[in-house]
């Protein structure tokens, strides 16, 4: 009897598992292909909850640009939820800009963000456009850290699941499947939108956007053995004229003009096909992303009884949240391609670290923006291939053939009025590291800057810098100090205002935040005034020599609206010689410091801390070099500084010290309100006693409204100060210079 029993239990457990051979090995294999679409496309995450939800195991996966991203992350083993998570974690706006955080840039590059308010390539005397918007960095980074699990399978087809995606030659218009090779590298190629995204090299081919050739896959996922095909489709339709009202979706319809008979082709050859009601989103309406996910599942669940036919029969399938693994590589070996102008040296310089070391991959992001923040190289792509139990750095760059660019700003205050930059800079023009470039700034007062210099990084720099500022303006006329009010019967007068500099320094950037100068400088200050006199309106015509130093340091995340970091600098000219034309000349040095801290809290609201002190040493006297403040939107020139409450150049001394807080809530997006106090000891030879330290002699404040736009900070407030009877309203637009 017991042989008996074992008899049927074993007969009874092998027609089980031959029924479940049987069974699985005649489900149907579910291909899912998602197309391409931008913004758009986020409605495939709410398909996949949805099939997720229902049990519906994915076997094979295709898609293009938005479509191929999302479709390798599910296929790497993330699961619908990771997949929600991830993409409302991520600024898709910095993806467009190709995001670089300014603690990334040196001091040059910093400037250049800062001043300007877009460039244009020059070549052979040709103005011409940029290749993209985007080097499409930002994006390459982020995949790279999101795909790291699965780095090291180069044949797609062996993925958790088999995956392919589509590209286009530009060079020939033809598609291209991609289905082998480095992942993150042909995600950054499907996905290379035109004009936003620069073309990526492959394999020889230069391709582009899959969405141009093929923008869903039906007939590549069939050939790999998907019986059912599942499609989203989140195509534009063809719109009509009134709704073509900006730039993006009028590309997008040029290139959906050739794709839309393909997708019926496509359309007809899915079993199920799902299509979200998207089509009053753009490829850029990244801030929709909860509404678009949202389309994506209802579209999904108007097919749900037909999803449900093809969910795994024997159990309720559900895939498990992946887990991926800590952050670290160990990097054995770093190979860079040749370069004919630039040194490994000066590539690892930037990158931050070296061979065998142990790296993040966020180090790894870093060290590839300072890479980009030089815009020396058009292309920056790597590999991160397995070496035994270690990985190696393989880094491939393009130079740049740009040396030479355009650029232009506009800015407003009330010191130095309307003012429109337009800026030459030339790259190696007498050896591999150096740039000249002159500002040239035309409105209301002319001004220019030029400046050579030669970057050697972290060793000494050499550099000359010319500079012309003039302005004119109504002041008090405790501005000009050598007159006393009783000798006119006036209390204010117009100046014209002439500054004349020329330097020649050396200087070294350390840690890209660090900045050591010394150098010469010869300055030419020249005033007047024909409220005065007519006939002999010159107040001040001086030629100074002098030398200096100065030493900077600066960590803020963003120059104009901080949320975290903090600033230093201090400067010391120390004045040895001057034509002096009242012949009263005798050396003296001036000194002045900066100091700033920011902090966020909350979400949006920060505070910053200011301190600033300045003073004149020595028997020199020399009263137009001395310092004054009031107003607020100019870029600061020789000692005329910003303070709340009061008009421009209105109090004055030959040292001072003043402190500020700010607090500052951006209310929505790139929109800011702030309120802002300053307080300030202000007098001759202040530091020579302990007054300094007494309750301020001057305060004022400020309310205002403030704008991120693309020429830089746009800014209204009104000041006003206890000690005076009426307040002022000012204006700043544009970025300072």
């Amino acid at each position: 009897m017991k042989n008996i029993a074992v008899i049927i239990l074993f007969v009874f457990f092998l027609t089980q598992t031959t029924f479940s051979q049987d069974t699985i090995k005649t489900r149907p294999k579910i291909g899912l292909v998602l197309s391409g679409g931008g913004a758009k496309g986020f409605a495939h995450i709410g398909v996949i909850k949805v099939l997720e939800n229902a049990g519906v195991k994915i076997d094979y996966i295709g898609g293009t640009s938005v479509g191929s991203v999302i479709g390798a992350l599910y296929a790497s083993g993330y699961n619908a939820a990771q997949l929600d998570s991830i993409f409302r974690d991520t600024d898709f706006n910095n993806l467009i800009t190709d995001y670089i955080p300014r603690s990334s840039k040196n001091f040059y590059e910093k400037r250049n963000d800062e001043l300007y308010a877009f460039s244009l390539p020059v070549n052979n005397f040709k103005v011409g456009i940029p290749l993209s918007l985007s080097k499409g960095m930002f994006n390459y980074n982020l995949i790279n850290r999101l795909t790291k699990h699965v780095r090291e399978i180069h044949d797609f087809n062996k993925l958790p699941i088999p995956f392919l995606c589509m590209a286009t030659d530009i060079e020939t218009g033809q598609q291209v499947v991609l289905d082998k090779g480095y992942l993150a590298k042909a995600l950054l190629a499907s996905s290379a939108f035109p004009s936003i995204f620069a073309p990526v090299e492959l394999d020889g081919k230069l391709l582009v956007d899959g969405g141009v050739s093929n923008n869903f896959p039906v007939e590549e996922i069939r050939k790999l053995g998907a019986d059912i095909i599942i499609g989203v489709d989140v195509q534009d339709e063809i719109k009509d004229r009134n709704s073509l009202n900006d730039a993006t979706k009028i590309l997008v319809q040029i290139n959906n003009l050739q794709m839309i008979e393909k997708m019926k082709a496509s359309k007809a050859a899915t079993d199920i096909y799902i299509k979200p009601e998207v089509n009053q989103y753009g490829i850029i309406s990244f801030d929709a992303i909860e509404e678009i996910i949202n389309r994506g599942e209802k579209a999904a669940n108007d097919q749900l009884e037909k999803i449900k036919k093809i969910a795994n029969p024997i159990e309720n399938y559900k895939k498990e949240k992946l887990n991926v693994g800590n952050d670290s590589l160990y990097i054995k070996y770093i190979n860079i391609n040749y370069l004919p102008n630039y040194t490994r040296s000066y590539v690892l310089g930037k990158l931050g670290f070296n061979a065998n070391t142990k790296i993040v991959y966020d180090d790894l992001r870093i060290g590839t923006d300072n890479l980009s923040a030089t815009q020396n190289f058009k292309s920056i792509t790597y590999t991160i291939d397995r070496n035994n139990n270690h990985d190696d750095l393989n880094i491939n760059l393009v130079e740049s053939p740009q040396t030479t660019l355009l650029k232009f700003g506009l800015h407003y205050d009330g010191l130095f009025k309307s003012a429109f930059l337009v800026n030459l800079t030339e790259k190696k023009v007498f050896s591999k590291n150096d740039v000249a470039f002159i500002d040239v700034v035309l409105g209301d007062n002319f001004r220019y800057n030029f400046e050579y210099y030669i970057d050697n990084g972290f060793h000494w720099s050499f550099g000359i810098k010319s500079k012309y500022s003039s302005f004119s303006k109504n002041v008090p006329i405790g501005f000009l100090s050598n007159f006393a009010n009783s000798q006119l019967a006036i209390n204010t007068l117009n100046i014209d205002y002439l500054d004349f500099t020329n330097q020649a320094y050396v200087q070294t950037v350390s840690f890209q935040k660090f900045l050591l100068g010394i150098g010469v400088e010869n300055k030419n200050l020249k005033i007047s005034s024909e409220t005065i006199s007519n006939s002999n309106p010159v107040l001040e015509n001086n030629n100074y020599w002098s030398v200096f130093e100065s030493l900077k340091y600066d960590s803020f995340d963003n120059k104009y609206f901080p949320k975290k970091g903090w600033s230093f600098s201090t400067n010391i000219n120390t004045y040895i010689s001057s034509t002096n034309f009242k012949n009263q000349f005798e050396p003296f040095s001036i000194a002045k410091s900066e100091f700033s801290i920011v902090k966020s809290f909350f979400k949006k609201a920060t505070i910053e801390f200011q301190a600033d002190a300045g003073l004149k040493f020595g028997n020199g006297k020399e009263p137009l070099l001395d310092f004054a403040l009031g107003g607020f939107g100019f870029n600061p020139i020789n000692n005329i500084r910003s303070f709340y409450g009061y008009d421009f150049l209105s109090i004055t001394g030959n040292s001072f010290i003043k402190t500020a807080l700010t607090i500052d809530y951006e209310f929505y997006k790139k929109n800011h309100i702030n309120f802002s106090g300053n307080f300030a000891q202000v007098n001759n030879n202040l530091f020579e006693t302990t007054d300094w330290i007494s309750k301020p002699k001057f305060s004022g404040y400020a309310l205002g409204y403030g704008l991120e736009t693309i020429v830089g900070p746009a800014e209204i407030k009104y000041t006003w100060s206890p000690e005076l009877r009426k307040g002022y309203t000012l204006i700043s637009i544009g970025f300072y210079f």
